[in-house]
């Protein structure tokens, strides 16, 4: 039982710290918590590459203001010079802001004492930043004994996190304009391997999207191949023939 508590606080601790980094803040002093959460984590963290990313965002957080930090969070989210990163599992799911994952979310979150304050936080409850707060609320209501949460947390991972998360990491790692929120996308890998295996959940395969295919793409049939080829023949024979007939009649002229 206390061991439970103990990893409860600990997911509770890196849930808290991946929201503190989607919640955009201006505030100084939630800005000081995160850089001495992060202090705090990289002292024990889950493995190797966890442990050197989180070092790595140490040094690059500033220590006395959150103008760099919250100028990336702008570069990566809100931005209109780059690519923009989409941050709702609803978008994930339908290419839609407002979705199902919202309807789905909304629906797990009435049954806990979370709700959204609309007046101070205008993302929707399917936003990651919402995601992880809740996450990091539920985690600590659990190891302080509220067990009847463990369900709606192992839902809420499952049925909306887990679905889009790595699709998000990957935007993320991949913008060219990620440098602290890179390497925090190395410590969100290492703790989602974490979760999965702590709540026994398997890794999310998104289903390919279907496209339109180039003609050049397309898989012809044998049937097709062979229809294609006859015409092509048949074309290049009435060409042939027409050649001929152009070459008689300047024969004729000419003669003539």
């Amino acid at each position: 039982m206390q061991n439970n508590n103990s990893i409860n606080k600990a997911r509770a601790l890196y849930y808290n710290l991946f929201a503190n980094f989607f919640v955009a803040s201006k505030e100084s002093e939630n800005y000081f918590e995160l850089v001495s959460l992060v202090s705090t984590l990289k002292e024990n963290p889950i493995d190797k590459s966890s442990g050197e990313a989180l070092e790595n965002i140490s040094l690059l957080l500033d220590p006395t203001s959150n103008i760099t930090l919250l100028q990336e969070f702008d570069d990566l989210f809100h931005s209109p010079m780059s690519k923009k990163i989409r941050q709702t599992a609803s978008y994930y799911d339908e290419g839609v802001e407002s979705g199902k994952k919202r309807v789905e979310m909304i629906q797990f979150i009435a049954k806990t004492k979370i709700r959204r304050d609309e007046k101070s936080y205008f993302e929707y409850e399917d936003s990651i930043g919402f995601i992880f707060s809740a996450l990091a609320f539920l985690s600590n209501e659990i190891a302080q004994g509220q067990k009847e949460y463990e369900n709606t947390v192992h839902c809420i991972f499952e049925s909306i996190l887990n679905e889009f998360i790595d699709d998000l990491a990957k935007d993320i790692y991949e913008h060219e304009n990620a440098l602290i929120y890179k390497e925090l996308m190395i410590v969100l890998h290492s703790f989602l391997e974490f979760e999965r295996l702590y709540l026994d959940v398997s890794i999310h395969i998104r289903k390919a999207k279907f496209r339109k295919v180039p003609p050049s793409e397309k898989v012809l049939s044998e049937d097709e191949i062979k229809r294609r080829a006859k015409n092509k023949a048949l074309r290049e024979s009435n060409s042939e023939e027409e050649d001929e007939a152009k070459d008689i009649a300047y024969d004729v002229e000419v003669d003539i």
